[in-house]
């Protein structure tokens, strides 16, 4: 599937770059596009192998099977009806992706036409290193093989899955924006670590890479509760079990929940 990618931004760029990648081992006639107003960011983008500069919008939609709409949320209003308009954007033979919080599916398909095929896409920036995780939900007219090959663009960037999308606002709060409560939380490491004699380059790798390997030992064992795995860390008497009654006492675990709860309700009044 040729997939079209409209701005060359940080999550456009991943697309693109993760795709292009995943192609070169498998589909070498398969091609990707890319396109943005400031097309020194898309020619950069495009001297990478399998990855071609588009003239404009119209060039890429004739070349894509598929479009990524990876522009910001407010220029929806202005871009879509623009590409809506073009020639073969109504002949219901395109996919049209949103990466955008807030645009909603129904949204999407009014301005697209009835019976447009339409996917909404909630990725995270991890994507720039290919650990990313995206949730995909789909309009009705979207064939269940149409939305493999979505998921199959996605998965080149790192895991997904398949969600209704009534449950994006949540996915929102515990992937999408997670990276950034993560960062704040390795940020009091790499603080500590100094305060207690690390240097900063030392005390961010610690703290960088014990988190990652946290994460890969929840990802790869599946049948061991991630309670279970934070107990197995805790010997009794230990050091690390009077951090987790200070986290505790302090209401770690119940902050966290109030802040996915104040994302996932913005989530909710941020809908086209």
């Amino acid at each position: 599937m040729n997939v079209g990618i409209l701005g060359a931004g940080n999550m456009g760029g991943a697309i693109a770059r993760g795709y292009a990648r995943s192609l070169a081992e498998t589909e070498g006639s398969v091609k990707v596009f890319i396109y943005d107003v400031d097309t020194s960011k898309a020619e950069a983008i495009a001297k990478l192998p399998g990855i071609e500069a588009a003239s404009d919008e119209a060039d890429l939609l004739a070349k894509s099977d598929a479009v990524v709409f990876a522009i910001k949320p407010q220029m929806f209003d202005e871009v879509v009806p623009w590409i809506a308009a073009l020639p073969g954007a109504a002949s219901g033979d395109k996919l049209f992706i949103s990466i955008a919080a807030g645009v909603s599916i129904d949204w999407l398909v009014r301005v697209l036409g009835d019976g447009a095929k339409v996917v909404r896409v909630m990725p995270n920036t991890p994507a720039m290193v290919g650990e990313g995780m995206s949730a995909l939900a789909r309009s009705a007219s979207v064939t269940d093989a149409e939305f493999d090959e979505v998921a199959r663009v996605f998965g080149a960037i790192g895991r997904v899955a398949k969600v209704t999308e009534d449950q994006l606002d949540a996915v929102t709060g515990i992937s999408g924006s997670s990276p950034a409560y993560a960062y704040l939380y390795m940020q009091a490491l790499v603080e500590s670590g100094v305060r207690h004699g690390l240097s900063e380059e030392d005390a961010r790798l610690f703290a960088a890479q014990s988190t990652l390997g946290a994460a890969k030992m929840v990802v790869e064992n599946g049948d061991v509760s991630i309670e279970q795995l934070r107990i197995n860390v805790c010997s009794p008497g230990g050091a690390t079990i009077e951090a987790v009654k200070v986290l505790e006492k302090e209401g770690f675990t119940d902050t966290i929940k109030r802040a996915i709860y104040a994302c996932v309700e913005k989530s909710k009044r941020m809908k086209m």
